[in-house]
């Protein structure tokens, strides 16, 4: 059976403070033990930036 919510919002902003405070102590300790990955995006920009600079380079060169 599953506790029920307090109806507080207090409490509910309380909850999910702490929880967002969790979820960055983890991310700190996966980071620590070397456990990061790089996001999708991030290689997705380096890549468009590394064959724009490929072309520029072959059509102005």
């Amino acid at each position: 059976m599953m506790p029920t919510e307090p109806a507080d919002p207090d409490s509910q902003k309380q909850n999910w403070a702490e929880r967002r405070r969790q979820k960055i102590r983890e991310e700190i300790d996966r980071n620590r033990r070397g456990d990061y990955t790089v996001p999708t995006w991030v290689l997705a920009v380096a890549l468009v930036l590394i064959i724009g600079a490929w072309v520029a380079l072959v059509l102005f060169a």
